[in-house]
């Protein structure tokens, strides 16, 4: 099976870029895309179509931001939108989607923003999360969270991460959330088959940093660990163009 996550920084904007002509050529059995930025009434027909899958929206309250889309080969045996608490579901950030023997999240993680306005509520949000997980992992289910973290976890996820131990996505406190993931139960799968391997996922579209992989990884797949021996590869397509992240593609049995 292989599931792809995608943070498209706007889905009408990715379309005009190949998104729809790649995604059926790669042929994933789910697709998570992020930040889609718009609703399905602001789509036409051909844009909305990609044969062949099912798909769950959880577009934004207000337009024109954040957003999350799940497309399913196979349709899911059930897809919930949000996490339960207003202040997060109005931002359309998380679709949970259940197949046979794990739930899939897929989520748009807060930023905390460059005056770190928004740092406490990116906080709240993982914590809202982490308590859903406890609960499913005890009561035996496995999960795979994927997305945009928004958070680069170690010195190594990120080209320069001393200048920016004080920028939110590298701030002490946020990588400790990701810590406490991993103390729970997940397995960062990629880092685990790579562990001394420097690929990333994001890159600023200022000061040509993709040209110069000045780039943060931080988009991820977290499995429970239940699961993670079934995974063969994760695949981060830093090759790919059409937003300033790429896509990444888990591989499992």
């Amino acid at each position: 099976m292989r599931i792809t996550t995608w943070n498209v920084n706007g889905i009408r904007a990715s379309l005009g870029k190949g998104l729809k002509e790649w995604t059926l050529a790669e042929s994933p059995d789910v697709l998570c895309l992020q930040e889609i930025k718009a609703t399905p009434g602001q789509l036409t027909d051909e844009q909305k179509d990609f044969p062949g899958y099912n798909v769950v929206w959880n577009p934004a309250g207000r337009l024109g931001y954040s957003g999350v889309a799940t497309f399913c080969k196979q349709e899911p045996l059930e897809a919930a939108l949000g996490l339960g608490e207003e202040r997060f579901d109005v931002e359309g950030r998380v679709i949970r989607t259940r197949h046979p023997d794990f739930h899939l999240y897929n989520i748009y993680f807060p930023n905390g923003q460059r005056g770190h306005d928004r740092v406490e509520y990116k906080l709240d949000f993982y914590a809202r999360l982490l308590d859903t997980c406890d609960q499913l992992h005890a009561a035996g289910e496995n999960i795979i969270i994927t997305g945009d973290f928004n958070t680069a976890h170690m010195p190594i996820d990120l080209r320069n991460p001393k200048e920016n131990e004080s920028t939110s996505g590298f701030m002490p406190e946020e990588r400790a959330w990701v810590d406490k993931y991993l103390e729970h139960g997940f397995v960062d799968v990629y880092r685990r088959l790579y562990p001394e391997r420097v690929q990333y996922t994001w890159w600023t579209y200022r000061m040509a940093a993709r040209q110069r992989n000045v780039g943060w990884r931080i988009d991820y797949f977290l499995v429970s660990e239940k699961l993670a021996s079934r995974v063969k590869d994760v695949i981060i397509h830093d090759d790919i163009f059409g937003s300033d992240h790429s896509p990444v593609t888990l591989v499992f049995e």
